[in-house]
């Protein structure tokens, strides 16, 4: 991967500290890891390696449930990452991969068209007509990879793939093998491999796990932040890292425009205000933590290319209106209820209620 990659890989981006915790760790690493469970959690969640070496948090939530999700992929089981669009099931999904495999690039992207071949093999057609069914001619998918390698393997989307491809999935969760029956031949998994799947809980148009598949994974539910104040550090912490990974001009701190965003979109998508006393119709968009990363990261970008350096309302507002009004008709009306009812009349927010109004 080049310098001027756009967006860096986990193992590449947090290199440093993946080898200062591999190296100082001396607990027990299951087969095929490169480092210990307690070290996983350590560099997903923050803290110290052994050696004292400070290591930044990816993951800001309960720490039992990473240790949980760290746990079941020591044994035999799958995991699968449960919860609404935006907490940051994929972010933990390649952090772990990074940590465990050292490789978070064995990734399939669930879709409807997802199928079986993306799944299992292909062929090189050239190679196939020419001389037949062989090993040359078989073109490994990820998951034949992370099979061979001995590495974590990585599904997108699991519910978005059609349930008879889902299917495919049983034979190498349950007997960690992938039968190849041109070449009278299967392919067993190394020790180390394991799957992690991530699924959106409020998505539609989905496709149910079948019970048999259901029964290979274990499920792990990544919640929506508790309150304001965890939402706020986890917001900053992204925020920081995406505008220095985006190279983007410095501004002044953001940490009242982070408060704004933080307190807009959990009151609209809580439906009330956040002290309880009114309450509010609620957006057909989720308004989760990455949309709010998403709008202050839009706006760090137009105060510094356009605006005065500072994340103002005027560079504010266009990122929220965006977020928020995804259906032009019930989403508007509902932003415009909220404007007028609450942002109107609340201290020291006129500023902001103005710019919005005038975008929306």
């Amino acid at each position: 991967m080049t310098e001027d990659a756009l967006r860096a890989s986990a193992e590449r981006q947090f290199q440093a500290e993946l080898t200062t915790l591999a190296a100082s760790d001396d607990r027990v690493r299951p087969p095929g890891w490169k480092m210990s469970p307690a070290a996983v959690a350590t560099y997903l969640l923050g803290g110290e390696a052994a050696d004292g070496t400070p290591i930044t948090p990816k993951y800001v939530g309960q720490r039992r449930r990473i240790e949980t999700a760290i746990a079941t992929l020591a044994t035999d089981r799958a995991l699968l990452l449960l919860g609404v669009p935006g907490t940051a099931k994929s972010w933990v999904s390649e952090h772990l991969a990074a940590a465990i495999s050292g490789d978070s690039g064995l990734l399939i992207q669930c879709t409807a068209g997802t199928d079986e071949v993306q799944l299992r093999y292909g062929w090189n057609y050239a190679q196939l007509l020419a001389h037949g069914p062989s090993p040359d001619a078989l073109v490994p998918t990820p998951m034949m990879r992370g099979m061979r390698e001995g590495r974590i393997v990585r599904l997108e989307e699991l519910t978005r793939m059609a349930s008879d491809v889902q299917d495919t999935l049983i034979t190498i969760l349950s007997e960690k093998l992938m039968p190849i029956p041109e070449l009278d031949h299967q392919v067993m998994a190394k020790r180390g491999f394991n799957v992690i799947a991530t699924a959106n809980s409020r998505d539609k148009g989905v496709n149910d796990l079948s019970s048999a598949l259901k029964r290979r994974f274990n499920v792990v539910v990544l919640p929506l932040p508790d309150d304001a104040q965890e939402e706020e550090r986890i917001v900053a912490m992204r925020v920081e890292s995406l505008g220095a990974a985006l190279k983007l001009p410095p501004v002044e701190p953001a940490e009242e425009a982070i408060t704004r965003v933080v307190t807009l979109f959990r009151e609209l998508r809580n439906g009330r205000t956040e002290d309880g006393r009114l309450k509010l119709k609620s957006p057909t968009a989720t308004l989760s933590t990455a949309e709010a990363i998403a709008a202050v990261v839009g706006a760090w970008s137009d105060a510094a290319h356009f605006g005065s350096g500072r994340i103002d309302a005027t560079a504010m507002a266009p990122g929220v209106v965006g977020s928020v009004v995804k259906d032009p008709v019930q989403d508007r009306l509902a932003l415009q209820e909220y404007l007028e009812t609450v942002l109107k009349s609340r201290p020291g927010w006129a500023d902001l209620y103005r710019a919005m109004t005038d975008v929306l």
